[in-house]
Order: C-alpha cells, then structure tokens, then sequence
C-alpha cells in the first residue's frame, strides 16, 4: 500500500513533534512515524529544566538557539493549554548553580549576556533555601531559570498534532529512506511505503542509522541517563539545584527529580544500582531530608550525543529534501521550540529566524 503526505517526520520525541505541530499550523500536511509510543523515549524521561538566555546578546550559537527557544516557551506552553486543556508545568521557578561543581564563576560564560544573576554565599543560600545542607560554598543565582514536565508536555504535543491534522503512526519503524536522484521520495516501513514532498529525520539516538545507508554519518551515540524520583511528602525546596552534570529539579507538588548520569551503554536502557545509588546520594548530600523520602520512581532514556556537543539541523548534503533534525543531547526540551520553528522556516522557504550554519551537517 502507499501513502502520501507533504512532510513525513522520522521520529516522535520532542523536537519531531513540535516541528510536525509548527509546520501543520500552517496548513502543512504532516504524517509522523514513530518506532514506539509517541513522546516516550529521551523526551519524557528527562527533566525539563529550561535555562534562560538572551537573543539578543547571545553570542554563540547554542545559545542563540536556546535563547529563540525561550521567547517561545511561554507562548507555546499557552498554546498548548488552551488547544488541549493540559498544562505542561511550564514556570520560572529559578535556579542554583553551585559554582565549585560547575568549573567556573563567570555567570556569564554559562548563560551568556542579559540574564540576571547573582552570587550567594553559604548563609546567604541558607536564607534563601533553609532545608540545603551547610558548607556548600557558593551559588550563582538564576531567578529566571525555569523548568516545564516532560510527560505532561509530551502528551499536550501529541492531542494538539492531532488537533491541527497530524496523521501520527506509532509502533511504526522506518526501515528505509527511499531516493530518487537528488531527492527523497518518502520511506519504507515493514508494511507500506510511504511518499511525501519531504522527509525530516528526527529519530534522536537511532538517526545515524537510518542515515548511514546514504553514507551520511553524524556520529550521534546513545547517552543513558538514569533519574530518581522522590516524594517527601512535602515542597522541601523550590529552586533547581545545578551540581555540575547533575542537578535535583522540585516539582510543585513537593516531588523532586534527581538526575543525571551520562553513561555510554549502548542502546541498553536500564537503571542500575550503581547509578541511582550515586543520584540518591547527592540529593541527601544536597538536601538532608530527601533521606527520608519515598522513591516512588527510577527510569533510564538515551539522549542523543552529538560529536561536537551541538545538534544537526539542515538538509543533507546533495538530497534537497531531507532535513535532519537530531543530536540535542541533554537539551532536547529547551532547544525543540527554536528548532522546530527554523526547520519549518527552512522546509517552506521563509526568511530564518537565526542562521542555521553552525548546524549544518557537513560542519
């Protein structure tokens, strides 16, 4: 059987979804193939902490991208919530960055130009947040960190696709990128072949091998990163708490997130004692009485490593209509606004939002 649409996306985590939401409001016809359940791979396990930066005085591009991804999220959590009723947790509920664990005491170095921030000391943390453990040296203060969760988001994403004519096909595995010439046709599952106008691959961790056969080789790896959830019971604190690669996140509901290691397992995504005995050890090292809080839940994802630490956006080299979208590591969350809406821009021929060249894949 074949089947046709506009735009077929490869991938149903954040970034392939918010970019199928985007192009559809427009009136594009987006049919959305994921290998398993929508929303359910690196997109819902992680911990939805959106740093804050400027676009205008933003200087690099990584933060240039996440800085339009943070003009966005207030508008789109909106959106979202009035289309579909769910609210994504979106706030700005600041953040902790204890500077010994982060290598670095320039705020500015970290965040970029225009963000507020401040140093605190040890007492002066204590004030602010009374249930942190003594002698944890200094903090730089981000009150506009904010942070939204991840499930509630994804599920919000999914009805709105389909509230504005995404054609979504979950437990279905793209096993191959059909081309013709310099161009793409569409895409071979274990049942159809599919045709579109345009193919975006936005698989996350499994992007390079649907790539290689074209001899495009991205280099992105599986990362497993494992998380604690905890109940206390309570709201114990209500900042984010940075510690390096690591942080612990408060839910509103007093539940805290402890994450997360960065492991390179392979495609195995497993929780292991190791691992979440060293998460549950820092958040007590942090925070004391998380000891005697119930651990409701662990999980594992696998984030998409990139080799340069930056995600590929763009076409690939001599195939004009496919687009990759892929390799946003631990951002994932915090960059899909800006990068949905620039692949969108770049798929139906408007002006960019930002330059796209320090993603591209040939970099």
């Amino acid at each position: 059987m074949k089947r046709t649409g506009d735009v077929i996306i490869v991938g149903g985590g954040v970034i392939g979804m918010t970019t199928a939401y985007f192009l559809a409001r427009e009136g594009v016809h987006v049919l959305l193939c994921e290998q398993g359940q929508p929303g359910m791979e690196a997109s819902w396990a992680g911990a939805g902490i959106l740093p804050p930066s400027d676009l205008a005085l933003a200087l690099d591009p990584f933060d240039r991208l996440r800085a339009l991804s943070g003009q966005l999220f207030p508008e789109l959590s909106h959106d979202l919530q009035e289309r579909t009723g769910i609210d994504n947790g979106f706030t700005r509920c600041g953040g902790l960055e204890f500077i010994g664990q982060a290598g670095q005491a320039d705020p500015e170095e970290w965040y970029g130009l225009g963000i507020t921030t401040n140093f605190l000391s040890d007492k002066e943390l204590h004030d602010l947040e009374p249930a942190l453990a003594p002698h944890l040296g200094e903090a730089i203060h981000v009150p506009t960190m904010a942070q939204l969760r991840n499930p509630r988001h994804m599920r919000a994403l999914r009805v709105a696709c389909a509230e504005v004519g995404v054609s979504i096909r979950e437990d279905t595995v793209v096993a191959e990128l059909l081309l013709e010439k310099n161009r793409v046709k569409g895409v071979r599952t274990a049942n159809e072949v599919l045709t579109g106008d345009a193919v975006v691959v936005a698989a996350g961790a499994w992007t390079d091998r649907l790539l290689a056969p074209l001899g495009c080789h991205l280099g992105i790896k599986p990362v497993r990163g494992q998380i604690a959830l905890l109940n206390p019971g309570r709201v114990v604190f209500s900042r984010i708490l940075l510690w390096g690669s690591r942080y612990l996140v408060p839910r509103l509901d007093g539940r805290v997130l402890i994450g997360s290691t960065e492991e390179h397992a392979g495609f195995e995504k497993i929780t292991t004692a190791a691992g979440i005995g060293g998460l549950l050890d820092l958040g007590v090292r942090l925070v004391p009485e998380l000891a005697n809080a119930m651990l409701e839940q662990t999980w594992a994802g696998l984030r998409p490593g990139s080799p340069d630490g930056l995600p590929f956006i763009g076409n690939v080299a001599d195939i004009e209509n496919l687009y990759v979208a892929a390799g946003h590591f631990r951002a994932g969350i915090q960059l899909s606004p800006g990068t949905a809406l620039v692949l969108k821009e770049r798929i139906m021929g408007q002006p960019l939002s930002m330059p796209l060249e320090a993603f591209r894949l040939d970099r």
